[in-house]
This record gives C-alpha cells, structure tokens and sequence, in this order.
C-alpha cells in the first residue's frame, strides 16, 4: 500500500469536534476511517501541528521533520473505522500549503511517496498549483505558486473528510454549514463547515460519498 498516514495531530479541544458531530474515544483521539486525528488541547498551538507516517523510511524522519513539516515515523496498525454522528467515514483529502512546490515534492519522494497528478487553480485568489499524493486512503493535495522558491516550512490548511449523506447532515448541523455546490470531482458536492463558531481551529469541508461506477 505505501506509505499511509497514522496520526494527525490537531490543536483542538474534543468537545468541539464532538460538536461537529465527530466521535471521540476518551484518549483524545478522533477516528475517521483509517487514521487517528489526536486532538491535544491548545497548549500546542492550534490547527494541525503535526502528523505520524506509517511505513516511511524511519531514517528519512529521524529529525521528526519532512522538509520541515513535524513528522514522526509510525508502526501503529491503522485505525478502526468509528461510527459518527455526522457520518463520516473517512479523510478524503488534507492540504498542504508550501512555498516552495519543487522542495516539497523532493521530500515526499524521498519517503517514497511521488505525485499522482496537478492542476492549475485560482480559487485560493491567485494561479496556484496543487500537486496530488495518495497516503493510503487520503489523497495529500500541495498548494503553491507555480515556480514560487520561497523560504520557509510548508504548513497544513485543512482537511476534507467524506459523508455518507450530505444533505441531511446540513439539517443536522443547520447554519453550522455552509451551502452545498459542486466539488471538483464529478458527481460530488461539498460545503464548508463553520468550524470557528464550533471552536474549532482547523478548516474542514464535508463531502458527498464518490458516485457507484457507472
């Protein structure tokens, strides 16, 4: 399978990811679909602070850094799926932003991980690029300036995680939510959760199930 992601760690009190409708065993630790999102409080700093790779080169991480991104190796079996309230069942994808796109795709090539796609985008405000890595279930999109060599660490922005019933989950979570529209891939939507009025620091959007196969 390659390398697959065990933990991501997030600076969140569990209570506001139990508010989203997310299950939270009393460890702190929040299981969507194969990975653990650990929820450790704010005394860490907030949004996601780190993450643990299973099955990377152990050497590769030795620093506990990938091109400056917090990294540890992992040899945890993956998550069991939890059932929740929202209907979540799993990570779809988590964005990287980095100010360097060629830096960044060297160091997850260097862990074995190489890209699977890009696109061009304007809908961060600006043409940027987004480079496509599958971790197992979760797809990593990186985000940069086409070309851009800037200094500095590269920085998570947030996550998409997939739901069994968009639709209903907005009457569930109400203004908590924004619009509904159509995601980037076919047959899908997705909205924007309104994740500070939740208490939430990290930026999450929720999203329809893939349609079966035609």
């Amino acid at each position: 399978m390659g390398v697959t992601i065990d933990e991501i760690l997030v600076g969140d009190p569990p209570a506001a990811w139990e508010a989203a409708g997310f299950s939270v065993d009393d460890d702190g630790t929040c299981r969507v679909g194969t990975v653990r999102v650990r929820l450790m409080g704010r005394d860490g700093g907030q949004r996601i602070l780190g993450w643990s790779l299973r099955d990377a080169p152990a050497a590769r991480l030795a620093d506990g850094s990938l091109d400056g991104i917090p990294t540890t190796a992992s040899t945890a079996p993956a998550a069991p799926g939890a059932t929740h309230a929202n209907g979540a069942t799993h990570i779809d994808h988590l964005v990287l932003l980095s100010p360097d796109l060629d830096r960044t795709t060297a160091a997850l090539a260097s862990i074995g991980v190489e890209p699977r796609g890009e696109r061009e985008t304007d809908s961060y405000g600006a043409p940027m690029r987004q480079v496509f890595f599958r971790f197992g279930e979760v797809i990593l999109e990186l985000v940069g300036q086409p070309d851009a060599t800037g200094e500095g660490d590269p920085g998570f922005f947030g996550l998409a995680v997939t739901v069994t019933d968009l639709a209903a989950l907005a009457h569930q979570l109400g203004d908590h939510l924004g619009s509904s529209k159509d995601a980037v891939q076919d047959g899908r939507q997705i909205a924007t959760l309104r994740h500070r009025d939740l208490g939430m620091s990290v930026p999450i959007a929720l999203m329809s199930p893939e349609p079966p196969p035609v």
